[in-house]
């Protein structure tokens, strides 16, 4: 278990895993209202996912994800974090 425990405490310090921010309320109003788009349009992430289990992502809040990109320096998208069904 304990190994378990490291992994999860290690995940977004390693160089594949891009950033994850959760969103606040206002800012998910925000990209919601810029991006004329409905809540359950967002592509996905499960909150078993280990980034969210880490980052302590609820279902229903947004994760902007920040990558690296070799054309555009950085590319942005979102998901929408939804329960797992286990």
């Amino acid at each position: 278990m304990a190994t378990k425990k490291k992994t999860l405490e290690d995940i977004t310090k390693h160089e594949l895993v891009p950033e994850h921010i959760i969103l606040s309320d206002k800012e998910k109003k925000d990209i919601l209202k810029k991006y004329q788009l409905e809540q359950n349009q967002f592509p996905r992430i499960l909150d078993t996912d280990p980034v969210c289990l880490h980052i302590g992502a609820k279902p229903g809040k947004i994760l902007k994800i920040t990558r690296k990109s070799h054309t555009a320096n950085k590319a942005v998208s979102y998901r929408l974090v939804v329960e797992s069904s286990k």
